[in-house]
């Protein structure tokens, strides 16, 4: 049994974003670790009563993001947060620590008895605007070895949006979907150019031809095209259109999310 669906037990999964507010000695940090965790409790619990299938914490409040490398106060304060929203809501749950600092995403995941992270930077080089950020397939699978976090599945970004792929001009979509596969990633992450801009319809269906592994949709998604990227999917991340006005900085509303768990619940079961 692939380590995604021993995770996600539900068909075409929905997993509901969580930006937690802007950590320790990031520009924005207004000075209270408590509103931090206050917050990201209080999301979290909105998710849970509107029947949400999974949750991610990202720490997307910190811009500007450093590039691979971050603080100890930056890993200290989102184990926190991530330990007591899983202790909280005992959903599933991820982490994402921008930018590219995934072997301190999967620490902070081992050590909150978290499901799963998501990579960016698993296979090819890119240019983001932190700058180049190189494959870390090899160091982030050897680090998840070395500490006993194999239960923790890897889901990795290819094309990352936010980026320049110049570099990578030469090697489409479909061949990175195989180069990912082949260094074992658990899952492709497909998104459009910027958060919240939909996924190409048609590259996901060309990646979903050519791979074994689970793909998710990991920008774009409404309940107006739900219906368009469910079957292409076997899980979507959704952030942008679950917040007020659907911009990811506003806060979340129940409404929109209870509206699209009981859309997506009625698809399944077509």
């Amino acid at each position: 049994m692939r380590k995604f669906d021993q995770i996600f037990r539900k068909k075409h999964a929905i997993i509901g974003m969580i930006h937690v507010l802007a950590l320790p000695g990031t520009p924005l940090y207004k000075g209270s670790v408590q509103q931090i965790i206050d917050v990201a409790t209080e999301e979290a619990l909105i998710y849970k009563k509107a029947g949400i299938d999974a949750i991610m914490l990202e720490n997307m409040h910190d811009v500007p993001y450093t590039k691979i490398h971050v603080g100890p106060e930056i890993c200290s304060v989102m184990t926190l947060v991530a330990q007591i929203v899983k202790k909280e809501t005992g959903l599933t749950m991820g982490i994402q620590i921008l930018a590219g600092a995934n072997q301190t995403a999967l620490a902070v995941a081992h050590a909150a008895g978290l499901d799963f992270i998501r990579a960016e930077g698993f296979v090819f080089g890119h240019v983001a605007d932190e700058g180049y950020i190189d494959s870390q397939a090899a160091e982030l699978l050897r680090y998840r070895k070395m500490i006993g976090a194999e239960s923790i599945a890897v889901l990795t970004d290819i094309k990352k949006k936010h980026s320049a792929h110049s570099i990578t001009a030469d090697v489409d979509l479909v061949d990175t979907a195989h180069a990912a596969e082949f260094f074992l990633s658990d899952g492709l992450i497909i998104t459009g150019k910027q958060t919240g801009v939909s996924a190409d319809v048609k590259e996901l269906e060309a990646v979903k031809r050519s791979v074994h592994i689970p793909i998710l949709v990991g920008s774009g998604v409404t309940l107006e095209n739900l219906e368009t990227y469910l079957p292409l999917s076997d899980a979507m991340i959704v952030g942008s259109y679950f917040k007020e006005k659907g911009h990811w900085a506003n806060a979340l509303n129940y409404e929109k999310v209870a509206a699209f768990m009981e859309k997506t619940n009625r698809l399944r079961t077509l």
